[in-house]
């Protein structure tokens, strides 16, 4: 175990990385390092809540409760709230969703057009996970200097109303780390030694983040697969992998080659398509599993007969083994548009499904509603969250009176609600629109205070139905739903939110909140709401079969999965539009790492289906067979060993060479 300076630990798809990121930590606590001293960090809350559970089956709950184990945005979330204040931020700033900045970037944009507003929103995202400004980029274009211009009034809003986003939770971060020595010196300290999962997940922002934590000691372990490499559309880097070596001379590294997840002839499939792209560290996946079913490929003659296959294959395969379950099955694609014929065949055929990467649980608009309303508790600075507030339910405050409320808190420099307080508002709008305001802002105000003082399960659900009742909000569900039935579904989603902030509230007392679990106020809880639901994954194990695109699927494993839709065009993806990116070396090198990431999805058997004909936009077009069909050499002959007994023959050969030296050991001295 290397416990004494930087390590990348390459590991491959399906070789465990999460056991080796665990088993680590608990080395560590043995070697004596706290448990709050040690910091792991991965992508999501569900990757995260993962890795706690499994410290604490290693190593007991009392050990692993102080253990910093987080997300990035979470871990930037905790330090800026510490700190932030150095660099211009209240403790209470506001975390904006994707929507929340798509107002705001249409505000700064001068545009209603949400196109226009997405095609910014993306840039500026790209340009802040390379570290950049509006002042360090360098515009190509036209559309690029619009859209720099549109960045910079953009940063002032952002300032003006106290609130970041989901970007900013790491830039932020790295800028107090340079350039503030004592915050530096403080979070160096606090943690000892760092691990992160999915390293070849991270941005430039990100790397520069744990160099600043891990300081000139370097004491970190970064996990992760150069192979499997697929969101460089959002800002990540394999030169991350390759800066390493540079930065750290002293880097030892670990590769992990044996896959306990998939099949010989998967895995087979898997190394030859990956061989064609260029290797940072070289690596070969192989398990003891045997060969398994060959993997197989079906040509359909388009999208319906394609689906109508999956189907029967689902079927038979069922029927074939009554111990396959529908969770069993998954069906991966490129492209979200590629779903809906399979929707429509399993509906058919009265298959339950799920499609990964629908609507969330948190993306729906009561939930929103309630969201808008904790985040201006946090921080009456934001003004995105005060119009909907302000606006749901409605009472009777119209565009206009908002208008001009927007217009004075712009002319004296405020935020809108605190324009609600200030003496001479009474000179720029009417009697009657006041009088409505404030009582919005006494009512906010109000349960701002009542959310300080309470504390558990038990009094926050109270508060929360109390509130609930109080603004009418069953009321305005009802009167806004033309069907009784949806309306009732929506509040039941209410109540559902209100359980889940309760729980969060800790304190025990309730079969559903343990009884050593901290006590925490309600506002305690908003505090932290967005980055946790923004990260949250509350999907239920269902036995359905799933659906999903490959970006989606990464990290996850289902014994049967069928890749549809591999032709040229689908993937590796190629739009047809004029303004599409061209195929680039670096573009199909990671369309390759996504058709490797979908092979190892596969843990028994795997169908790689390609089209005859395939549909393109309104038209139907000839359909060509993917590339990566070729590249996995499913017609060559191979060894056909049994894995086993070369690890067998390896140990043994090994242990030989072992007693030789041993032997020779006496006659050199």
């Amino acid at each position: 175990m290397h416990l004494h300076g930087p390590c990348l630990v390459l590991a491959g798809a399906g070789s465990g990385k999460t056991r080796v990121i665990v088993h680590k930590i608990a080395q560590l606590l043995h070697t004596g390092v706290p448990a709050a001293q040690i910091a792991a960090i991965t992508f999501t809350n569900k990757a995260a809540a993962e890795m706690r559970e499994r410290a604490k089956a290693l190593v007991g709950a009392r050990a692993a409760k102080d253990l910093a184990i987080s997300t990035f945005h979470s871990l930037g979330v905790r330090m800026l709230r510490t700190d932030g204040s150095a660099i211009g931020l209240k403790e209470r700033f506001s975390i904006l969703d994707s929507d929340d900045v798509l107002g705001v970037m249409r505000d700064a944009g001068g545009s209603s057009d949400n196109a226009l507003a997405r095609r910014w929103q993306w840039a500026i995202s790209l340009w802040k996970n390379q570290g950049l400004n509006a002042d360090s980029v360098q515009p190509a274009d036209d559309n690029e200097r619009v859209a720099v211009q549109v960045m910079r009034r953009y940063e002032e809003r952002l300032l003006a109303y106290q609130a970041v986003d989901f970007d900013d939770l790491v830039q932020l971060p790295l800028k107090l780390l340079q350039q503030h020595e004592a915050a530096r010196a403080k979070w160096q300290a606090q943690f000892q030694h760092i691990l992160v999962d999915e390293y070849q997940d991270t941005n430039a922002v990100q790397y520069d983040l744990l160099k600043a934590l891990v300081g000139e000691r370097g004491l970190f372990t970064a996990v992760g697969d150069d192979d499997q490499s697929i969101y460089g559309w959002r800002g990540a880097t394999t030169l991350n992998l390759k800066r390493l070596p540079q930065d750290y001379p002293l880097l030892k590294v670990i590769a992990l080659e044996q896959n306990y997840r998939s099949t010989g002839h998967i895995l087979r499939a898997a190394n030859a398509v990956i061989a064609n792209n260029p290797k940072l560290f070289e690596k070969k996946l192989w398990s003891e599993f045997g060969d398994g079913e060959p993997v197989r490929v079906l040509e359909s003659d388009g999208e319906e007969h394609e689906a109508e296959r999956t189907v029967s294959r689902i079927q038979a395969l069922r029927s074939a083994d009554g111990n396959n379950r529908l969770a069993d099955f998954c069906v991966l694609y490129r492209a979200n548009h590629q779903a809906r014929v399979f929707e429509q065949k399993l509906r058919a055929a009265q298959i339950p499904y799920k499609v990964s990467g629908g609507q969330s649980y948190f993306d729906r608009a009561e939930i929103k509603d309630l969201c808008a309303w904790l985040r201006l508790l946090v921080n009456q600075d934001d003004d995105p969250a005060f119009l909907r507030a302000v606006t749901t339910p409605k009472r009777g405050i119209g565009h206009q009176t908002l208008l001009a409320l927007g217009e004075f808190a712009g002319k004296w420099k405020c935020s809108l609600f605190e324009a609600l307080f200030s003496p001479s508002l009474t000179l720029a709008l009417k009697g009657k629109a006041v009088d409505g305001l404030l009582a919005f802002g006494r009512e906010a105000s109000e349960l701002e205070h009542r959310a300080r003082h309470t504390t558990g399960n038990a009094a926050a659900r109270t508060l929360l139905l109390d509130w609930l009742k109080d603004i009418r909000y069953e009321e305005h569900l009802h009167d806004g739903e033309d069907s009784e039935k949806l309306a009732t579904a929506r509040w039941g989603n209410v109540l559902d939110f209100v359980d889940w902030i309760a729980k969060r509230c800790g304190g025990g007392g309730t079969a559903d909140t343990p009884a050593d679990s901290p006590e925490q106020t309600v506002l305690q809880v908003a505090q932290t709401i967005s980055v946790i639901i923004s990260l949250a994954d509350r999907g239920d194990e269902q036995d359905v079969v799933t659906l999903s695109t490959l970006h989606a699927a990464k990290g996850l494993e289902w014994p049967h999965v069928v890749l549809a839709g591999v032709n040229e065009g689908l993937l590796p993806f190629q739009s047809g539009s004029e303004s599409a990116e061209p195929m680039t070396p670096e573009r199909l090198e990671e369309e390759r790492r996504l058709m490797y990431v979908g092979i190892t999805r596969a843990r028994q058997t795997l169908l790689v289906s390609t089209l005859k004909r395939r549909k393109k936009g309104r038209d139907t077009v000839q359909g060509v067979p993917s590339r990566f069909i070729k590249e996995m050499k499913l017609d060559e002959v191979v060894d056909q060993g049994d894995p086993r007994e070369r690890l067998k023959r390896l140990r043994d050969a090994m242990a030989a060479k072992l007693v030789e030296q041993n032997a020779a050991a006496p006659l050199a001295r």
